[in-house]
């Protein structure tokens, strides 16, 4: 049953002729009365009295009215209830991001702007101490950041996960681990190198692994941006280990692979994290809820794989 043709017996009701109902309806004569037939149809009864003109409705017919005007009017209240909730969600969203998951953000900013065209984003990429910081002192409303991180206390907050960070070897086709499926942390270690800097918490994460594995790295080339970072992998010269939530906007540089690393004892979860205290904001829970649907740890985990194959 199609909300359209009770809208047309409810016209029919109200206008008591075919045509002029037709008409307030903006469609065909014919139209509207097969509509009306094809609900007669399906509900199995007859709605309409039929003479050489209009003559009037059915018992059933009148109950189906009644039945038809609530439904309608509840439909268009939930129109009108769904149209405030996002025209009513306005202003700007304050989202800080530390730059190991600044790639994956617009997995999630993307559709919640088509969702709530209101609303700006202001992305900053921040280290986990400023996030810290900025959420404390209600600089920004929420946060894509390291959850349960030692290193940085992120106070009384929210916290909602979002995917573990799992680390990839990114190196040379033609180099010398290049046809390894899996290779340990202490091979990597021996390659030339281009890394995060290390007052980024990515690159101690990185060194803690190395040192469980008995290695230290010691890189040639140090950035503190991921961009710079494939920018130098994409000349070949140099090997890097990397975030899977990278590939989503850097992909594999052309004549590069990656290779899967042995899973170390540690892998960081990522998530979005708000200040604990006082009610939910809307905003951030109209964030949350898109990051339920999205699932993250999904999307990237399947675009590692066909990467990986």
């Amino acid at each position: 049953m199609l909300l359209r043709q009770l809208e047309y017996l409810v016209a029919l009701a109200r206008e008591r002729h075919f045509a002029r109902a037709a008409a307030a309806c903006h469609v065909s004569q014919p139209s509207l009365s097969a509509a009306i037939r094809k609900l007669e149809r399906e509900l199995d009864v007859p709605l309409v009295r039929r003479g050489r003109k209009f003559a009037g409705l059915t018992a059933e017919g009148e109950r189906v009215v009644l039945w038809a005007q609530r439904i309608i009017a509840d439909t268009d209240a939930m129109r009108q209830d769904l149209a405030r909730m996002r025209e009513g969600l306005s202003g700007t969203l304050r989202l800080g991001a530390i730059p190991t998951a600044l790639t994956a953000a617009s997995l999630l900013t993307t559709p919640f702007c088509e969702r709530y065209p209101h609303v700006r984003v202001r992305l900053t990429s921040l280290s986990s101490r400023e996030i810290a910081r900025q959420l404390a002192e209600y600089e920004i409303d929420m946060a894509m950041t390291y959850l349960d991180d030692d290193e940085e206390d992120l106070g009384e907050v929210r916290a909602t996960p979002l995917y573990e960070e799992r680390y990839l070897l990114l190196t040379p086709s033609d180099g010398g681990l290049a046809d390894r499926r899996v290779v340990r942390w202490a091979e990597v270690a021996a390659l030339p190198l281009c890394l995060l800097a290390p007052e980024m918490r990515n690159r101690r994460i990185l060194d803690a692994n190395f040192r469980e594995a008995g290695a230290v790295a010691m890189p040639a080339i140090e950035t503190d941006t991921v961009s710079a970072l494939f920018a130098h992998v994409a000349t070949h010269h140099w090997s890097s280990v990397i975030a899977h939530a990278w590939l989503h906007m850097f992909g594999v540089p052309e004549g590069m692979r990656v290779i899967r690393l042995e899973r170390p004892a540690y892998e960081p979860r990522v998530g979005l994290v708000l200040t604990g205290t006082g009610p939910e904001p809307m905003m951030a829970r109209a964030v949350l809820e898109i990051a339920r649907e999205v699932d993250l740890r999904a999307v990237l985990d399947r675009l590692t794989g066909e990467h990986l194959a």
